[in-house]
């Protein structure tokens, strides 16, 4: 089965800084992809990504076959339908569903005439617009150059020889026999190394700044999730923090902790980077400080847009288990909270309890089930504290504070020798106590 649509935009896409162009969009994509039979998804998806890039989608192909064409991405027959339909459309450029082979990419633009640009090129450009941090834009960075490396090729015909004629190739040069497209890629392999090095010091001082909350003993909560699944707008309504929101993908990249107090008890909240189907590798490998974040978390919400179909809600939920096992985050404790109830029907809530049924549901808009939320929160990690019975002197009134600061709740009582207090803590905090402990815990 095979499916080809074109016909111009109803209304340009939006910029990636929120104007929308006037009159005809610069750029118009004409959407491609290979995909086997049974995949019901399409190209959602890959609009979703365009818009967000500020590109217009004009038309789309798909060709139903197992797999891509190793050479061409399309069968032959195919492209020269393409090619057409490229001239109907009135599209100047193409853009792919998957990660093209520089080869296929190559092909692709011999036969058809057009710039040709995959959807991890896609990616890397909307998250180089939406990176505001100095660490997310080394990433950013060195996710771009890894991926072009690969695909750098002479872009002037005659690729004179640098020191041609010269008894030596100069400063900063191999020697006269270097071609530019290979000063080009050193220089590119010599970026890349310097990126890594500096985030490597990011990464460190990173470390210590989650060191000092982990001394801090204060349980750590990441919120997972596909991209624009609400993540941000959750941590605004459960800490009531003033993240910004916006309806795009990947609008938040840098990861943003808040405290949040529930039952006398402080957690740290932390919302990252969203997930995506086939995330490039690429932002795998340089988002990793970030994305430690997640593996890291004691507890993860996986953050599910509940007003999605029940088949594309499944398809979410597996591509971030997918990206969790591959940060080897899977092992994490986990609760699924099923988000935008308030765009759901009763029938749609009765088929969600019944599919999930461990599943919190809950609207950040209206605040429903928001209080279940923090009560399962509660209850997850009140299976790893211990019941501890303490007498603490009267001279170690820091000690004492610390002890409200991270039990929360406690009972106390003066007595004579000091206070004596009773208290469920974490175990690692626990061990602190132990010269203060009345027979033992319990």
């Amino acid at each position: 089965m095979q499916r080809s649509r074109h016909g111009r935009s109803q209304a340009p896409a939006s910029r990636i800084d929120g104007q929308r162009p006037q009159g005809r969009a610069r750029q118009r994509a004409y959407l491609i992809a290979a995909l086997p039979d049974g995949d019901e998804h399409e190209l959602e998806e890959l609009r979703e990504l365009l818009r967000t890039a500020g590109v217009a989608g004009v038309g789309e192909l798909v060709q139903r076959r197992e797999h891509p064409h190793p050479n061409t991405y399309l069968g032959s027959g195919k492209l020269q339908e393409l090619k057409a339909e490229l001239g109907r459309a009135d599209a100047n450029l193409v853009a792919c569903d998957d990660e093209l082979s520089p080869r296929q990419e190559r092909n692709l633009e011999a036969a058809l005439g057009v710039p040709v640009i995959d959807r991890t090129a896609i990616i890397l450009d909307i998250f180089a617009a939406h990176a505001h941090s100095a660490e997310g834009k080394l990433q950013v960075e060195l996710a771009q150059l890894e991926y072009n490396l690969a695909r750098m090729r002479g872009l002037w015909s005659h690729l004179e020889r640098l020191g041609a004629g010269r008894i030596d190739g100069g400063i900063g040069t191999r020697g006269p026999g270097e071609t530019q497209i290979e000063t080009d890629r050193r220089l590119a392999r010599d970026r890349i190394s310097a990126l890594r090095r500096k985030l490597a010091h990011v990464s460190s001082s990173r470390a210590v700044m989650r060191a000092e909350r982990e001394r801090a003993q204060l349980p750590s909560v990441a919120l997972a999730g596909y991209t624009n699944a609400g993540k941000s707008t959750l941590l605004n309504a459960l800490t009531g923090a003033t993240t910004g929101v916006r309806d795009r993908l990947f609008h938040t990249l840098d990861p943003t902790t808040r405290v949040l107090r529930v039952g006398g008890r402080d957690y740290l909240l932390t919302d990252t980077v969203g997930f995506i189907r086939k995330l490039p590798h690429q932002l795998v490998d340089a988002f990793g400080a970030t994305l430690e974040e997640t593996r890291l978390a004691d507890l993860i919400l996986h953050i599910v847009d509940a007003s999605a179909p029940e088949d594309e809600m499944l398809a979410m939920m597996k591509a971030v288990e997918d990206v969790l096992h591959e940060i080897a985050a899977d092992e994490a404790p986990r609760v699924l909270v099923l988000g935008k109830a308030d765009l759901i029907s009763d029938e749609r809530r009765a088929e969600l309890a019944n599919r999930h049924p461990e599943a919190v549901l809950v609207s950040a808009l209206t605040g429903e089930g928001l209080g279940e939320l923090t009560e399962r929160l509660e209850q997850e990690f009140a299976r790893k504290l211990r019941a501890v019975e303490l007498m603490i002197p009267y001279d170690e009134g820091g000690r004492l504070a610390e002890l409200h600061h991270l039990a929360g709740d406690l009972e106390r009582e003066e007595t004579p020798q000091g206070v004596r207090v009773l208290a469920r803590l974490p175990a690692t905090v626990a061990a602190r106590y132990e010269p203060f402990a009345l027979n033992g815990r319990r």
